[in-house]
């Protein structure tokens, strides 16, 4: 058996399992269906084995392709840090970093840090991923995380900011027409703004929610922007992190006393990019900035 096979052949058979098909394969790495057919055939022959089987749905991965799955992401993840490094190799701060963040912090707090870092920093290039999803960062996922739950990888750096407090809020001009709740048992007379399917971090949240539970919601969306949005329109009662709300005079606190979730909120990387002049400058800003934030001093 052949040893040095080339890596092109197993990006072409992790593109394959990932996506179904040669054609959808072909798409995703940008070369000719036929290169794809190719790039299996001879990745066969090396081996001695079939990858594939052909049936009415399709290509069928055989068991030894599953077997090869995970080691080929492990080739790919390996390759993409290495290109990393390359890219960011070199003086100054240059190359991509790709950041992962919630819906809100990624859309309303980072835009202002990303914008002063860029300033400093003109030739480095960041990819920002809004998702409350937690990426894998040893998966190389993104490059730098922040996250409201406490890293529990290993091979990790990481900082903890402190914590984010989300409260109930409402637009004044909702309290005028409706009346400020004074109480928890008051909010069932209101129209609630929550999610539509409960988070990993709601359900955690056990108690503090019980008053603010799916049943009793009058609008519904499982996009935290949108219900921020909605909150802003005078729609209203939702959950706010105090931070933001205080930016707009018009958004007031509702039951600060018995309603509060405060979430620890940590920066997060690889440590295999700790020598990425890129990477750490990221991290060091979005550290900086979050903690401007926390404190009220961020705008």
């Amino acid at each position: 058996m052949t040893k040095n096979i080339a890596w092109e052949y197993y990006r072409s058979l992790l593109a394959v399992l990932t996506h179904g098909s040669l054609s959808a394969a072909a798409r995703a790495l940008g070369i000719t269906q036929p290169t794809v057919g190719r790039h299996i055939a001879a990745l066969e022959q090396e081996l001695g084995v079939l990858l594939f089987t052909r049936s009415q749905q399709g290509l069928l991965p055989t068991d030894i392709a599953l077997a090869l799955r995970p080691h080929a992401q492990a080739m790919e993840q390996t390759a993409a840090l290495m290109a990393r490094a390359a890219g960011n190799a070199g003086e100054g701060v240059a190359g991509v970093v790709r950041i992962s963040a919630s819906e809100v912090v990624g859309g309303e707090v980072l835009p202002p840090i990303l914008a002063r870092l860029r300033e400093r920093h003109p030739a480095l290039v960041v990819e920002l991923v809004l998702s409350n999803r937690v990426q894998d960062l040893l998966r190389r996922e993104a490059d730098i995380a922040v996250r409201m739950v406490a890293p529990r990888q290993e091979r990790l750096v990481m900082r903890k900011i402190g914590v984010i407090e989300v409260g109930l809020h409402a637009h004044e001009d909702y309290l005028a027409r409706h009346g400020e709740p004074l109480e928890l048992a008051e909010l069932v007379q209101h129209a609630l703004i929550g999610y539509d399917t409960p988070s990993a971090l709601v359900r955690s949240a056990g108690g503090n929610w019980q008053a603010f539970s799916r049943d009793r919601f009058a609008l519904c969306c499982d996009s935290d922007l949108a219900q921020l949005a909605l909150i802003r329109a005078g729609a209203g009662i939702g959950g706010c992190q105090v931070a933001l709300a205080a930016r707009n005079p018009a958004l007031r606190r509702i039951l600060p006393q018995a309603f509060t979730l405060p979430l620890e909120t940590w920066v997060t990387m690889h440590e295999d990019l700790r020598a990425s002049l890129g990477c750490r400058a990221v991290f060091d800003a979005l550290v900086a900035g979050l903690q401007s934030y926390t404190a009220g001093a961020l705008t």
